[in-house]
Parts: structure tokens; sequence; C-alpha cells
């Protein structure tokens, strides 16, 4: 028995039909025919982002059984290769394509469209035993270059030895960020080390207590954990007006961050991203060569749509359209 979906999802989807009906079926993976509702397509992801854009697939699946998008989740650079070589029609990045890239590809008759989606945080976090609450961007950019290796240096008393900074992985969006933001391109330091997996960053903060890690603020959510949750839940949830209660993982401690010209220091929280008083952001972009018709297609307007960025709300990261109904609390 196929699971019920709800009038609010009903009503996407008929719209959606109803565009790939006009538009007929269309070309995707392999040449083969696909619709907005069926078929095979692969998406190229930034690693960074793989929680959400897992539950919009998970979501966009349950509403239309037979469509399969298949994630591949590597670094921004496989990403956007992914597409100049025709190996998938959908990439996740932190960059829109260049004009050069651009022309490229219209240039073998591919549809290109780009959009913004989300603004997403990098958080900074620590083990529980570690008695800092505030990270001053000028201390962080000190420790990133390694002329800052020993907290009692940027926390005075500390106890804490050698700080270790932990990122995702070497090839990590997040660690471009950094490197171009605090660094303005410059090498990291040596005590500066990359993991595997994000999930990997929390297990190293966890178990050494000099460690920092930096990671994308969706992966440090708690109550909000939409991973966790079934497709058929995911709907209910992105369905309801009540408010989002915004709270964060206890097993590590999640810093304030101060700018230089600022007085108050901020947690990588909704309102406070929206606000632009968090300093650590960066745009999250949905590209797509798919053309009318095809799933890549329907995936993207689904995202870049009312359900697709309410979704993204929920996941804790900023979407671009931020949905009125819905009051963020801070904790």
């Amino acid at each position: 028995m196929k699971k019920p979906i709800s009038k609010l999802f009903l009503a996407g989807a008929v719209a959606l039909t109803a565009l790939a009906s006009s538009c007929g079926n269309s070309e995707d993976k392999g040449g083969k025919s696909t619709t907005i509702a069926s078929g095979i397509t692969e998406i190229a992801c930034d690693a960074s982002f793989e929680d959400i854009i897992s539950q919009e697939i998970d979501v966009y699946e349950y509403i239309y059984p037979n469509a399969n998008i298949m994630p591949y989740y590597v670094d921004e650079n496989a990403a956007i290769d992914s597409l100049l070589n025709f190996s998938a029609k959908l990439a996740v990045t932190t960059r829109k394509l260049t004009d050069e890239e651009v022309k490229y590809l219209k240039s073998h008759k591919k549809q290109v469209r780009q959009s913004q989606i989300a603004v997403d945080a990098l958080a900074l976090i620590v083990n529980p035993e570690n008695s800092m609450e505030i990270m001053d961007l000028t201390d962080l950019r000190d420790i990133l270059s390694g002329k800052l290796t020993e907290w009692d240096k940027v926390v005075p008393g500390s106890k804490l030895g050698k700080i270790s900074v932990v990122f995702d992985h070497q090839g990590s969006s997040t660690v471009k960020y950094m490197r171009d933001s605090l660094l303005n391109g410059g090498e990291l330091g040596p005590n500066c080390y990359a993991q595997k997996t994000p999930p990997a960053v929390f297990e190293a903060v966890e178990k050494n207590k000099n460690a920092i890690g930096i990671i994308g603020v969706s992966w440090i959510n708690d109550d909000m954990e939409g991973r966790h949750l079934s497709a058929e839940e995911l709907t209910k949830v992105i369905e309801r007006n009540d408010t989002i209660d915004q709270k964060f993982k206890t097993n590590v401690k999640v810093l304030k961050v101060q700018s230089p010209h600022s007085m108050t220091a901020y947690k990588p929280y909704q309102i406070y991203i929206f606000n632009g008083d968090y300093p650590l952001f960066r745009q999250i972009y949905l590209i797509s060569t798919g053309v009318n018709g095809s799933l890549a297609h329907g995936f993207y307007s689904f995202v870049t749509g009312f359900q697709g960025q309410k979704l993204i709300q929920v996941s804790g990261v900023l979407p671009k359209v931020v949905q009125s109904t819905t009051a963020v609390q801070l904790n």
C-alpha cells in the first residue's frame, strides 16, 4: 500500500506533473527517457552538504516512488567536473559556474540553470572540557595559519596543550573557505588535519580535548536532525507552521564567534545568519543541466521551490527563501 501524501505535497506534485506532461519525456542518465516523476538521474554534491541534500532526495523519492536520484558526495571540484564531463545533470556547490563554464556547457547544447538555495554557516566546535566560549576571528586566523599553537595563548590559564584543527576532508569547500576568507589564500598551518567525513570531525573533537572542529551548521543540530527522520516524518514536519526550536548537540560545545568590528559574539543560529551577525557563512548553489520535463529539472524545481526551501529551513541551514510562517526560537 502506498503511503499517504499530504495535500501540500500533493499540490506540488500535481504542479510538477503538469510541467512534465507539457514537456513530454526528456533524456537524462545515459540518454534514457525520464520525466520529473520517473527515471534515473545523478547528482554530484559537495560532501559538506550531504545531510541537507539527502533529505531533499528522500522526500522527493517519497512523493515520486518511480524517481531514482543517485547522489555522489565528493569534493567541490569533482562536483563541478561532473557537470562539465556530462556524468551528472545536477551539482551542489558553494559557487556558481563561471562564464567560461556556462559557455562550454551551452556549446554542447546544455541548458544551464543555477540558483542559490541556502546560506550555510560554519560552526566551531570544541570538547566540553575546553573552557573557551568565544572565538575571536583574529585568533582563529592565527590558529589556522599556525601562528598560535597552544591553548593557553588563546585562553589565559588554560591547562590544555597543543591546538589541533579538524576539518571534514582535505578537498572540502570548508577548507577552501577558511583559506580564502581568513588566510587570503595562504596555506594552513601544520596543526590542521583532515578527516574523511563530517561525522568524523565530531568523533575527533569528542576524543581529543585539544581539538577544534570546523563544520557546517546543519551537522550540529540536535532536535532538528532531519537525517534521523523518515521521508514520511519529514513531509509532516515541513507542513507545520509551528516554531522551529533550534538546539545544538550537547556532546560538543559550539563556540560563539566574534568579528573584529563587533562588540558581540554570536552562535550560528538561523536568525544571526539571516541578520549577517554571524561572520562565518557561505552560499550553497544548486546547478542543473537537465532539460525541461526531465527528472533533473523536476528535482531542481522542487529544491528551489516552497517545499524544498522549507525542508532546508528544517535542517538548520538558512534557506534562500525564508518561510515567514515559521519563527526561530533560540536556546
